[in-house]
């Protein structure tokens, strides 16, 4: 597990963008964290190193976004599901399944319908630090994340 502190918004899309830089094709990247943690601009880090330079914005009301860059990006946002089930009508398996990077924030509403090789990130401010301060932790969960679970840990020290 690793743990990242950032002291502002632009440090928190940087540890995005980071973590972007060894995802591959068939990645699910799972956020965790109250309103307003950072969630969003963790994930624009994401797209900026798949190459998605426009702005990146929760996909509250239409559960996903869709971008192209070096890969497919699906972005979603469970929040206002009120079953897991619910995922299955938009498709969620093929974008699983397919050939993109997929972002989910708030996943543990669906913890549930989700494989079991994933990276978890939970994202919560530290107040005592300031405003803009957070604690990232990042969790990679899977045989297939092994080499760059090390290989993360080197760059993000």
């Amino acid at each position: 597990m690793k743990r990242i502190e950032t002291n502002s918004v632009e440090q928190t899309i940087e540890a995005g963008r980071l973590l972007g830089s060894i995802l591959e094709k068939g990645d699910i990247i799972c956020l965790e964290g109250a309103l307003g943690t950072g969630k969003t601009a963790f994930t624009s880090g994401i797209a900026k190193a798949l190459g998605i330079d426009g702005y990146i914005k929760s996909p509250t009301f239409t559960i996903v976004n869709e971008y192209k860059g070096k890969l497919p990006f699906y972005h979603f946002d469970v929040y206002r599901i009120s079953d897991s089930s619910e995922m299955f009508e938009v498709g969620f398996e093929e974008y699983l399944y397919g050939n993109g990077v997929v972002v989910i924030e708030w996943a543990n509403m669906i913890k549930d319908i989700l494989p079991e090789e994933y990276i978890w990130v939970e994202i919560c401010k530290d107040m005592e630090k300031g405003q803009d301060a957070r604690i990232i932790t990042i969790e990679f969960s899977g045989k297939r994340f092994e080499d760059r679970e090390r290989y993360y840990e080197s760059i993000s020290s």
